[in-house]
């Protein structure tokens, strides 16, 4: 009794290895290649035939002549796709204030702005991932002199560039509407200076 138990129990173990493990990832990998090939290989931007990152994940901007994206808590360095997480730092940490101070008075400072002016809080706070690739409009409006001047640019194309790049909610009613930072920047760079 307990052998044929035991026989049963092996055969349905192997049986679901290969189901859960072999059959159904193959499917839904092939589906997934079949209905959405873009998502499926990463929603990478190439630009001249060279892939120069992904829809979906931030990258770190320093310079002034582009915009940048939301703070980076993924790695060491931040931007570490694979380290993705948060800083896991609660509302009363005097760590993620100090940090949020910091960024604030970065963001005021690069921006010409005054010290007690108010900053968009993706500007100052990293996402649970550390990886967001967008931010608000009202962030990427922040930023437009700062990066009109830098690349002596007309501050109104500047800003209608970033009009035509603001993304609605998805289906019209999920999130906020939302501004890609890459391809901002690559828009950007299409622009010259």
């Amino acid at each position: 009794m307990i052998k044929k138990q035991a026989v049963i129990s092996l055969v349905m173990l192997i049986m679901f290895t290969v189901l859960g493990g072999l059959v159904y990832p193959l499917v839904i990998t092939g589906l997934a290649q079949l209905f959405f090939p873009h998502q499926a290989n990463g929603s990478l931007i190439t630009q001249n035939g060279k892939i120069v990152g992904s829809e979906l994940i931030g990258q770190n901007f320093a310079s002034l002549r582009y915009f940048h994206g939301r703070p980076s808590a993924a790695g060491q360095n931040g931007y570490d796709a694979s380290n993705s997480s948060g800083s896991n730092l609660g509302p009363t940490s005097k760590v993620l204030m100090d940090t949020i101070n910091k960024n604030a008075q970065q963001v005021r400072q690069e921006n010409g702005l005054p010290p007690d002016a108010q900053v968009p809080a993706d500007l100052v706070t990293a996402s649970a991932s550390g990886l967001d690739p967008d931010i608000s409009p009202g962030s990427a409006f922040l930023q437009a002199p700062r990066v009109a001047k830098a690349r002596n640019l007309p501050e109104d194309q500047v800003h209608a560039l970033v009009a035509s790049h603001v993304e609605g909610r998805q289906w019209g009613f999920l999130g906020e509407p939302r501004v890609n930072v890459l391809e901002l920047n690559l828009a950007l760079d299409k622009l010259g200076s």
